[in-house]
């Protein structure tokens, strides 16, 4: 027996892995559970159509600008300490929210929630990274931490249907206070204490700069790939991109940086980065496929959830089978074969036609799944398996904030791709009794044709529905082409850049995760494992 292999995990740390992914469900739950609680509250709220958009999104921006921080926070102050004092936060914004008596109330109360959000996600994965010193226990950890995530995802509007049943719309935001009250009680005698031995203090100013660089970022890139093309948006993403370069040569002349850029100098640490961020574009793709099976194949909101089930499921099930996998071959072949099976998945759906119904569509869908598992679970593992232990909650917050700018540049890029290909078709098939001002509402996007045929004597509106639905199937056939391609480039990527680091078995023996390079030896030696 390796003397200098990492120590197994035991029964003590396993309950704490239930107790960080506990928490982790009920948040995903809380990201996507209002979309059904939206019409309920609105009313009882009065909330108008910009208030509404603000009470959806506030959650989701507010997390995203602060992980980078809230990562930095849980090395200095410990992470322990900065997850028990976000749950306290999560538990009384929820009741807040539960119980807010205007939209502007809830609004804050949102906010609020992605404040306290921020602190749990990251702290979380890097507590996880600090219990499992084992790879191959840790890549199992990792992988019940996302499964745990995305099963909150698509959980959210089934648990929401089933609360608005049978209670008011305030219910489900108090999901997660019991679940809250569970870590607070059991997190100072389950999870361990880690903070960066050298200290250091964080920097208000690089905390601004982030800020003005994610915020109006994914802002404009969300807003481009729901309304298309228009000037404020690409300005907003413009000055995104500014403060970001601020950003960059603020950290690199501190001596204790909110994000230290030296672990990008790492191989394995900036391959699996890269690969995490390039993976949210190739599946950007995929809210075009849920807007088919409402609009082309006809199905509810509540329905389209129940039948994306399977297809969560499927990378559920793949994600937990990685790190299995992963022990025997390298992590490099399972990923770059993982999304060789996106790119199936994706071409799959690029065949569908308007006469598709759910199988096909499910079948793909299922495919893409399957193959996504392997990326996200490994990816994780790779980066936190590559950082020293004082920088683990830096890392997660790289990793989280680096998905979410995938997925926003993806949903940007390839619904872009989407609306370009809707606009070219539909312009030739629209029928010509359509008055000018409707033809140009459903040149807009396939919701639009919806709307206009709504306005239309009977005959003209099936004519302008068929085309509609037809330019529509063509824009996902585009899209979902353009991410097969690109999930077969990335495989590539993740084959050449991966295809050092052993398995996990023989990480667990003491073997060294990665070979040494030129870079990595330019390290100081505090950041050196």
């Amino acid at each position: 027996m390796d003397v200098n292999a990492p120590a197994k995990a035991g029964t003590r740390d396993w309950l704490a892995l239930a107790i960080l992914a506990l928490p982790t469900l009920l948040l995903s739950i809380d990201m996507s559970v209002l979309y059904l609680a939206l019409p309920h509250l609105s009313s009882d709220l009065g909330a108008s159509l910009t208030q509404q958009l603000w009470i959806t999104d506030i959650y989701g921006f507010v997390i995203g600008g602060l992980l980078v921080t809230m990562g930095r926070l849980g090395d200095l102050i410990g992470r322990r300490k900065l997850l028990l004092i976000g749950a306290a936060a999560f538990t009384a914004a929820s009741v807040l929210a539960a119980y807010s008596s205007s939209a502007e109330m809830l609004i804050f109360s949102r906010a609020l929630l992605g404040v306290a959000g921020s602190t749990i996600m990251p702290s979380t994965m890097s507590l996880i990274a600090t219990i499992f010193k084992n790879p191959a226990q840790m890549g199992t950890a990792i992988s019940v931490w996302m499964a745990c995530f995305m099963g909150g995802v698509a959980l959210g509007p089934v648990v929401g249907g089933v609360m608005l049943e049978n209670f008011w719309w305030g219910s489900v935001f108090l999901l997660a206070v019991p679940v809250m009250v569970l870590l607070l009680a059991t997190g100072p005698a389950l999870l361990p204490e880690h903070r960066d031995p050298e200290g250091g203090r964080l920097d208000l100013p690089s905390v601004a700069l982030s800020l003005a660089a994610i915020l109006p970022f994914v802002y404009g890139l969300k807003e481009l790939a729901k309304h298309g093309w228009q000037l404020w948006y690409a300005v907003a993403i413009v000055v995104g991109l500014a403060f970001a370069l601020a950003f960059v040569r603020r950290q690199r002349r501190l001596d204790s940086p909110l994000l230290d850029l030296k672990l990008f100098k790492l191989p394995v640490f900036r391959a699996a980065v890269s690969i995490m961020v390039l993976g949210g574009i190739v599946n950007g793709s995929f809210f075009l496929v849920s807007m088919f099976l409402q609009t082309v194949v006809g199905l509810s909101p509540l329905q389209t959830g129940l039948w994306v089930l399977p297809s969560t499921a499927a990378t559920i099930a793949s994600v937990l089978l990685a790190p299995v996998i992963a022990r025997k071959l390298r992590p490099g072949y399972v990923i770059t074969a993982g999304l060789v099976v996106v790119a199936a998945g994706y071409f799959v759906l690029s065949q569908i036609d308007v006469t598709s119904g759910v199988g096909i569509v499910l079948t793909g869908m299922i495919i893409g799944s399957l193959g996504a598992g392997p990326m996200s679970a490994l990816g994780n593992a790779l980066i936190f398996g590559s950082v020293p232990p004082e920088r683990a909650g830096s890392a997660s917050a790289v990793s989280e904030t680096g998905g979410e700018l995938g997925i926003a540049l993806g949903v940007a890029a390839l619904g872009s791709v989407g609306t370009a290909v809707y606009s070219v078709q539909i312009a030739g098939t629209l029928p010509p009794s359509v008055p000018p001002a409707l033809a140009d509402t459903a040149s807009e996007g396939i919701t639009g044709a919806i709307n206009a045929a709504q306005q239309v004597a009977a005959p003209v509106a099936a004519e302008l529905l068929a085309a509609g639905r037809e330019a529509f199937t063509t824009a996902v056939n585009a899209a979902t082409g353009v991410s097969a391609v690109l999930a077969l480039c990335l495989a590539a990527v993740a084959l050449i850049t991966l295809r050092k680091v052993p398995p996990a078995s023989e990480q667990a023996m003491g073997e060294a995760p990665e070979e040494p390079s030129a870079d990595a030896a330019e390290e100081p030696a505090s950041a050196k494992t």
